[in-house]
């Protein structure tokens, strides 16, 4: 049994109970052990007078019954005695019944001597059986005998388990007395056995063994109980023994053991004489006998109950002193633990998180004011009284040194953050004046890549920021499409070649939230990508639905298991403190910091049939409508447009929204040259106003392998060469579209040779 969750009060009960409850139980085992035989004592006179009286009478009956039977069964006619002794049986069997059915003798029986009187009353339920049996002849003289030794038999067996009294000595001479009644009944079969023969004129077969063994039975029994007996009863039975029926009985005995046959000369009329009187002489002793043996019995259990009662007592009395000592004692100790757990509970719950809680508003602590000292008194229980004391101003003081170790290195992330922020701007700002000058596809495309790692250290310069607790400071002025944040986003992925924009329904985001909703895309768009097989796709669709839009990220990975699920998504549903230790799940914070700035939900999900979709509901207060393109935009030619052209150039599929009329390409956006010049052209792509250069190759160009019907593989890196040059072709149109709208177009300059094979420049 586990204890150490126990309460202080619930342990000191333990205390108190468990040796109070041995004394109790050993004061309740003792007056039990002493009150159960005066309890016994005081019940023999009841079992004596309940059962054995009427016991004793059934007996006498069935053995005057059963002789009468016998010789019935051995004459040739019925006996009106028998039918009158049947009377006789039958009344001292009701009333042995009508004891036996009462709770007096039940409540004083064990539950041995409960068993047999059951045994009993079942065994007289055959006596009408037999009975009609022996009337109809169908038993003979052995069976009849037979019968009724039974059921005298079950009777002894009752008055043996009345023989349980606590008192040695009188169980002893009670098991004697019973003794001397199973020899009376030995001698009653013999009486029955003789009396059939003689009626008979001689022995059935077997008969003459069965009378001397029931003879030597007898005198067996009658030696053994004697034997136990006190010495004034045995001194009584002895005197029995010598009187002139006894004397001539056992002659008799004697003349039919030796005998093989029934003796010619026996004297039948001597031997019923002689037997009525010794079997009347031994009933009356064995009832003298159990009359003192209930009579002594009293005094004694009286005797027994008077020490009980000055034993419970004192033992009760010593009970209640060890009570109240262990109560006064264990009230003492409970109430100084408890005013320690209560200052420790005080501290731990309230004291020290009220004062980390200042300590991050910037509050100054006393720690002495916020840990004072406690007196518990001077012996153990007041020793961890005063090192909890030393242990609060230990916690409090770590409390406020660790509040302004996190603030530092709070300011320390800030700080290289933004020092890291500055130089990624700057970066970047190089990189569009490189990629405005530079007409070289593979030079261009070079130039791509070393964009698209920038703006994936701007995203992870803006996590440092995010993580010590402060605004990316990215924005918008003006709203943008809900697909070139989409685009947006999938360009500060490292797999953007594997993500696929599905359908986008129109609709637009407001500046303010652009930059950390593509942040938060980007975020979970990078962990589809990572914890997903490197051949399979990410799909990432929009559409707008009651309370906002809803952008859906899905990947065919493993997916993740219900409980992971549920504490991912538990994570993203508030804004948590950064915890250093929780390191593996990064993202996971950072898209739950930005999703609580701007109230947008994130909810992770199981993908069918593999893989997780990320549900990102963007709230309808963040949306708008899609802001038109190309010249009427306002501001289309401001420093947003530009930036949102530079992260969106990197989609490696065109948005996916439903025709609109002037806004299809036409089937002539592409203009011929004659072969052997290369060339530019600017036509008309999109009917958004911005125009789609397209080159040609010349005498000039370099060589290039021949083109073939059939599609050639391509590398990733050859890939994303062909993306970028098609993502440059698209921002300088949109670019010199809107300058157009603004003033002349200048002559365009000569486009750079197309070094890129047939299946690039079909891509």
């Amino acid at each position: 049994m586990n204890t150490r969750d126990w309460p202080i009060r619930a342990k000191l009960t333990a205390l108190v109970v468990g040796p109070v409850t041995g004394l109790l139980a050993l004061w309740i085992f003792a007056t039990t052990l002493t009150f159960g035989p005066a309890l016994d004592l005081l019940a023999a006179r009841t079992l004596l007078y309940d059962l054995g009286r009427p016991g004793e009478s059934v007996v006498a009956e069935l053995q005057r019954e059963r002789r009468l039977s016998v010789v019935q069964l051995a004459g040739d006619t019925a006996l009106p005695a028998l039918a009158e002794q049947r009377t006789r049986t039958d009344q001292a069997v009701a009333e042995l019944r009508r004891r036996v059915d009462g709770e007096k003798l039940r409540d004083a029986a064990d539950d041995l001597l409960d068993t047999r009187l059951d045994q009993l009353v079942s065994a007289l339920d055959a006596l009408p059986a037999g009975r009609g049996f022996i009337d109809s002849r169908k038993v003979d003289r052995a069976g009849a005998v037979g019968l009724y030794s039974g059921m005298i038999g079950s009777a002894f067996q009752a008055f043996s388990g009345m023989a349980t009294l606590p008192d040695a000595e009188l169980n002893r001479e009670a098991l004697a007395l019973t003794g001397l009644g199973r020899s009376r009944e030995l001698l009653g079969q013999a009486d029955a056995l003789l009396a059939g023969a003689v009626t008979a004129g001689r022995y059935a077969e077997g008969e003459q063994e069965q009378l001397v063994r029931t003879i030597e039975n007898q005198r067996f029994l009658a030696e053994n109980a004697v034997a136990d007996l006190p010495p004034a009863e045995r001194a009584g039975y002895q005197r029995l023994t010598e009187g002139e029926a006894f004397v001539r009985l056992r002659a008799l005995q004697d003349t039919l053991v030796r005998a093989r046959d029934l003796p010619a000369g026996l004297d039948v009329r001597a031997w019923e004489t002689s037997y009525a009187s010794v079997s009347q002489g031994l009933r009356d002793f064995e009832l003298r006998g159990a009359d003192t043996l209930a009579e002594r019995s009293v005094p004694m259990a009286v005797r027994i109950l008077v020490r009980l009662a000055a034993a419970g007592v004192l033992g009760l009395l010593a009970i209640v002193v060890c009570v109240l000592v262990a109560l006064r004692v264990g009230r003492s100790l409970d109430r100084r633990l408890t005013g320690v757990r209560t200052a420790a509970l005080e501290m731990a719950e309230h004291r020290l998180p009220d004062v980390v809680a200042r300590l991050r508003r910037g509050e100054e602590v006393d720690v002495a004011r916020e840990a004072p000292e406690l007196d518990h008194g001077g012996d153990e229980i007041g020793q961890v009284g005063r090192a909890f004391n030393e242990v609060r101003r230990t916690a409090v003081q770590a409390a406020v040194d660790e509040v302004t170790l996190r603030r530092g290195l709070n300011e320390v992330f800030l700080n290289i953050a933004r020092r890291s922020q500055g130089l990624v701007h700057r970066q970047l700002a190089l990189l569009d004046r490189l990629e405005r000058r530079t007409e070289d596809p593979d030079e261009l495309a070079g130039l791509f890549q070393v964009d698209h790692l920038a703006t994936r250290l701007r995203r992870h310069a803006e996590d440092l920021v995010i993580l010590a607790g402060a605004a990316p400071g990215r924005g918008w002025r003006n709203p943008v499409a809900a697909v070139d944040v989409v685009r947006g986003a999938i360009s500060e992925v490292e797999s953007y070649d594997r993500v696929d924009v599905g359908e986008v329904q129109p609709a637009g985001v407001l500046g303010r939230a652009v930059g950390d909703v593509i942040h938060l895309l980007a975020e979970l768009i990078e962990n589809a990508t990572v914890f997903s097989p490197p051949g399979t796709r990410v799909d990432v669709t929009g559409r707008s639905v009651p309370g906002g839009y809803t952008i859906e990220i899905t990947d065919r990975g493993l997916g993740m298991s219900p409980t992971a699920l549920a504490e991912a998504n538990r994570k993203l549903s508030r804004a948590p403190e950064f915890d250093p230790a929780d390191s593996a799940r990064l993202g996971h914070f950072v898209v739950a910091r930005l999703a609580a700035r701007h109230g947008v939900r994130v909810d992770l999900r199981p993908a069918v049939p593999g893989g997780t979709t990320a549900v990102v509901l963007v709230p309808s207060d963040l949306i708008t409508d899609e802001p038109a393109l190309g010249p009427a935009a306002d501001g289309a030619t401001g420093p947003d447009d530009r930036r949102m052209a530079k992260v969106t150039r990197l989609a490696t599929v065109p948005r996916t929204r439903p025709a609109r009329p002037g806004r299809d390409r036409p089937e002539s956006a592409v203009l011929p040259l004659p072969a052997g010049r290369t060339s530019s052209v600017e036509t008309p792509a999109d009917g958004d106003g911005l125009p789609r250069r397209v080159r040609r190759r010349g005498p000039v160009a370099r060589p290039r392998p021949v083109a073939v019907d059939n599609p050639a593989y391509r590398t990733p890196e050859e890939a994303r060469r062909a993306m970028s040059a098609l993502q440059a072709g698209t921002a300088r149109g949109r670019r010199d579209g809107a300058r157009r709208a603004a003033e002349p177009s200048p002559p365009e300059p000569p486009a750079a040779p197309d070094h890129r094979t047939a299946t690039e420049r079909d891509a």
